[in-house]
């Protein structure tokens, strides 16, 4: 314990100064920006500030982008409560509850709990990097591909919550998300599968511009069907926020959700998106007022925040101590490790601790200058739900449509934003919630590569062989039939008690 705290005081010393702090909030403000953007992913926000690094200091170069990294994870949530547009994958879920939250006019509340919530998440998943990075790249490292598939199967597991007493309605949006991934080229055997030979779906669908289409879009064209010229704005929006001994009372969240979000970060592959949702899952499960999830509930954006921060810290993990990327943007990491002759793994501790310790001590201060830039920020970002709605639907459209082309630089991804912006106004018109869909999509092509892989092991005796696979499987079959059997149990119960 004493040499982690004398190499975090080693690792200070050269941020002491002016040049890097200004590097760590240039990468901050970079970030939140590359955040709030439609089609800016954190990766991508990464992955455009390397080229500045090249000259750089291995040290200040990875205080930049760690800055950067973070700083993108919180922006997504800017667009997400304001106009329903998330700016990053994860923010998805921030926008069940923060935009019903800023449509009903608590918009400063909900930029608020986004804003703490990321910062708690942010330290929280700094804190389990530094102290518990190395067992926990060792448990990371035993999972086998069924176990893989069994926490996709866990992850599913969340759409009995997010439907709410229609679950129906939901599992069929779910299968809708599930049957996308099955276009395009086969992960294993390299087949193309229902693309009918147009070569922009070989890949099959790009996920931000199914995003920007079903919630943005979606929300456009729903709000265009039902447009009262005489109802210009939202209610009236109160831009004021809570104090601080209000958000004491989402500790409880907070903490839950970022161990969360940093236990799921840790595994390759899982990032932010899935934390989220698991987290989300979590909450609304333990609620004490569970129907409030998805109409404006403040525990739906914590969760959702806290766990998408937290998984920064997680994603770190496997990167640092195994040379495995966590997530896209950790490989965007590794790369810039490499640049600068840092191999990542155990003898990077050995090799370069300055660089390591570093990085930790920068995501301390990251997070510190994100909540400063994010009080003064967020009190000017808020007011565009104070715009007429015949300005603010055509921004949201030039946005989501400019976004979607910025992935990739396709029109093929236009066409899709635009598409999907259809199914999401349909799927609301209906009563089919549309974040089903995101969820199938993320977790769908990983549960699919994972159980081919197992099965052409171990064949399917894996699953009840391998003992962590088989708690996993229990828990996601319990966290299923749990609500059905409680919603049969309360209403035999009314019937009992309603007759004479």
């Amino acid at each position: 314990m004493g040499d982690i705290f004398h190499n975090l005081y080693q690792g200070m010393l050269p941020l002491l100064g002016v040049t890097p702090m200004i590097f760590i909030i240039v990468g901050v403000i970079s970030g939140i920006m590359g955040g709030a953007i439609p089609g800016i992913s954190p990766s991508m926000a990464v992955a455009l500030l390397l080229p500045f690094t090249f000259s750089m200091e291995p040290t200040m170069a990875i205080i930049l982008l760690m800055g950067c990294y973070i700083g993108a994870n919180y922006g997504g949530s800017i667009t997400a409560v304001s106009i329903n547009t998330p700016g990053t994958p994860s923010a998805a879920v921030t926008a069940f509850d923060g935009y019903p939250m800023a449509k009903s006019g608590r918009a400063g509340e909900a930029m608020g709990i986004s804003l703490y919530a990321s910062v708690f998440g942010g330290i929280i998943g700094t804190l389990i990097l530094i102290f518990f990075s190395v067992p926990l790249a060792k448990v990371a490292l035993k999972f086998w591909p069924s176990e893989y598939f069994a926490l996709c199967v866990l992850g599913l597991t969340t759409v009995a919550t997010l439907g709410g007493t229609h679950w129906q309605k939901a599992l069929v949006s779910v299968l809708f998300g599930l049957m996308l991934n099955t276009i395009g080229f086969d992960p294993i055997l390299g087949v193309s599968r229902f693309t009918f030979q147009i070569t922009n779906m070989f890949d099959g669908f790009s996920l931000i511009p199914v995003l920007i289409g079903l919630f943005a879009l979606g929300e456009v064209f729903s709000n265009i069907e039902n447009y009262d010229p005489k109802e210009q704005k939202f209610e009236k929006i109160s831009y004021q926020w809570p104090p601080v001994k209000y958000y004491w009372k989402l500790r409880g969240s907070m903490l839950r959700s970022s161990v969360l979000g940093t236990i799921v970060g840790i595994f390759p592959g899982a990032g932010g998106t899935i934390a989220s949702f698991l987290a989300y899952d979590m909450e609304k499960r333990m609620s004490k007022h569970p129907e409030q999830f998805g109409k404006g509930a403040p525990e739906g954006v914590v969760a959702a925040e806290a766990a998408n921060s937290a998984s920064v810290g997680g994603a770190m993990v496997p990167l640092l101590t195994l040379g495995i990327p966590g997530s896209s943007t950790a490989a965007v990491l590794i790369g810039a490790l490499m640049i600068h002759d840092l191999q990542p793994g155990p003898e990077l501790f050995v090799k370069a601790p300055e660089v390591v310790y570093g990085m930790f001590v920068s995501m301390f201060i990251a997070n510190a200058f994100m909540l400063f830039i994010g009080l003064w920020g967020s009190k000017l970002w808020v007011r565009v739900t104070d715009l007429r709605k015949s300005i603010l639907y055509p921004l949201i459209f030039t946005f989501s449509i400019v976004g979607s082309y910025a992935v990739n630089n396709s029109l093929f991804d236009v066409g899709v934003c635009i598409a999907f912006g259809v199914v999401g106004w349909l799927f609301k018109r209906y009563g089919y919630p549309a974040a089903p869909i995101v969820l199938g999509l993320v977790l769908g092509r990983i549960a699919e590569m994972n159980f081919r892989q197992a099965v052409m092991v171990s064949g399917y005796r894996v699953f009840y062989t391998r003992p962590l696979t088989l708690i996993l499987l229990i828990i996601s079959v319990a966290a299923v039939a749990l609500p059905i059997v409680q919603k049969r149990v309360i209403t035999k119960r009314r019937e009992q008690e309603a007759q004479p």
